[in-house]
């Protein structure tokens, strides 16, 4: 050994042996803000079961075609045509009749379906893809009537007409429609001699539908307005739905075990049975969020109405997207729901026209808002792609809740009080030791979700999380 690298202390490697280290309680990566717990109004559910009363609906709502593929074919069933509102006022064998004759035509991306002016009128439903239709305005601009995907559909109360088409439908996408031809319309028109008659007092009653009640499809109530003596005070009643929707308090369980030597021996710095406990509470959190989002029975976009749902325009979210979202819930918005890779791509599309939102602090995390609406992120909105990453490349959805009972929200539903309760509406119970020395420890989760009107939740669809701007060229080409 060199006079230079004679030891002169003891190695820090030796001195760890008479050492301890500093620990961390243990990490789970998947834990998330989840601060759709902590904006989401609660509401205590004694009997285990909430009824959302609403006022009668006579004329509902359009709902969209079901629309399934087979080897790669569209197709819809004749049920699912029968939902279309005009259609419940005629004969279903003339109905089952219509739904056959429809046949199928491709237009490809930027193509037109309906030239205005040049074309008849057609009544078609989009099997794939996305339409728009357009009308010219009073100043000969284009003025956009609608934005149609999957399952809708338009011209169902123009068929007989001998009309040019008003409006101009366009692809977005390469899309898919089924068409009635005018050709096979006349060929039903022969095989059932009243066929006109009938689809007009048809047409006649639907109409006279409409002008009873509101936008909402509920009956006006009748009031007298104005200043003359000796008027007939009008008579009225707000009825009630029939069968009111009731929610039953869903239930999250498991077991969690820990051995008795194990929670005996090893619980210093940190005690075993509490660090397990914790953990599985922030699973068991964690899934409450993902089931309030997506459960197909109560969960938030399982219980968008068809008339509050809207798709994107080119894909990325825009902010024209966003306020459309906000014009179908405009009665005081609580707040956006969006995963965080779509929130990004928002915030791109923001940066490409040079609005950059505002961002707010809550509860400690930074949140984005638009037009003073906190766009949330969760990452329980899930990515549905074809391309199995960790980064998620394809399309999800955004969600605009209005929340409060008072509001005519969204509200979470729990019930505080239960026995062995840890913390609201969330149990721990003590099974027991097995002959192993085994304690099991049962927990508990009783919560779930109701929205009080359809204008509470709204949805934008097809949001694409994967485009990127070319700032670059956009630079060459403003030089």
């Amino acid at each position: 050994m060199a006079k230079n690298d004679l030891q002169r202390s003891v190695t820090t490697a030796t001195a760890r042996q008479l050492a301890t280290t500093t620990k961390t309680p243990p990490q789970m990566g998947s834990i998330t803000p989840r601060l759709l717990l902590k904006l989401l109004p609660w509401v205590q559910v004694d009997s285990g079961t909430y009824r959302v009363n609403r006022t009668k609906v006579e004329l509902k709502k359009a709902e969209r075609i079901d629309i399934e593929f087979y080897d790669g074919v569209p197709a819809f069933s004749e049920g699912s045509f029968r939902r279309i509102p005009l259609f419940s006022h005629i004969d279903p064998s003339i109905v089952s009749r219509l739904a056959e004759k429809f046949v199928i035509r491709e237009v490809p991306l930027g193509g037109s379906l309906i030239k205005e002016g040049k074309d008849s009128q057609i009544f078609f439903i989009v099997a794939q893809g996305q339409a728009e239709i357009y009308s010219k305005g009073p100043h000969g601009e284009n003025l956009r009537i609608a934005l149609l995907s999957q399952g809708e559909y338009f011209g169902e109360a123009d068929i007989l007409s001998d009309k040019a088409s008003s409006v101009t439908v366009k692809s977005v996408t390469d899309s898919v429609f089924f068409i009635l031809s005018s050709t096979e319309l006349e060929n039903i028109i022969k095989g059932i001699p009243n066929f006109r008659e009938e689809f007009q007092r048809a047409v006649d009653e639907h109409l006279r539908l409409r002008a009873t009640v509101n936008t909402h499809g509920e009956k006006h109530i009748d009031l007298l307005s104005g200043h003359e003596e000796d008027n007939i005070i009008p008579e009225t009643y707000i009825d009630y739905e029939e069968n009111p929707r009731e929610y039953s308090l869903n239930t999250l369980q498991t077991v969690v075990r820990v051995h008795t030597r194990v929670s005996d021996l090893y619980n210093n710095p940190y005690n075993q049975l509490e660090e397990q406990m914790r953990l599985s509470i922030e699973s068991v959190r964690e899934r409450q969020e993902w089931e309030l989002i997506n459960n197909k029975k109560f969960g938030l976009l399982n219980s968008v109405e068809p008339g509050y749902r809207i798709s994107t325009r080119y894909g990325a979210p825009t902010p024209d997207d966003l306020d459309e979202l906000l014009s179908l819930v405009w009665k005081n918005p609580s707040f956006f729901l969006a995963h965080p890779r779509a929130i990004a791509a928002f915030e791109r599309e923001c940066t490409w026209r040079g609005v950059p939102p505002v961002t707010t602090n809550l509860f400690g995390v930074p949140v984005v808002l638009w037009r003073g609406v906190p766009i949330i992120p969760t990452d329980k909105l899930e990515i549905k792609g074809q391309y199995l990453t960790n980064r998620g490349v394809g399309a999800t959805e955004i969600i605009l809740v209005r929340t409060g009972e008072k509001e005519q929200g969204v509200v979470g539903l729990h019930q505080v009080g239960i026995p062995g309760e840890i913390s609201p509406s969330l149990s721990a119970r003590l099974m027991g030791l097995d002959k192993f020395g085994v304690a099991s420890y049962l927990l508990t989760k009783y919560f779930s979700l109701a929205a009080l009107t359809d204008d509470a939740i709204a949805v934008l669809e097809n949001v694409e999380v994967g485009f990127y701007h070319n700032y670059q060229h956009r630079n060459a080409v403003e030089k």
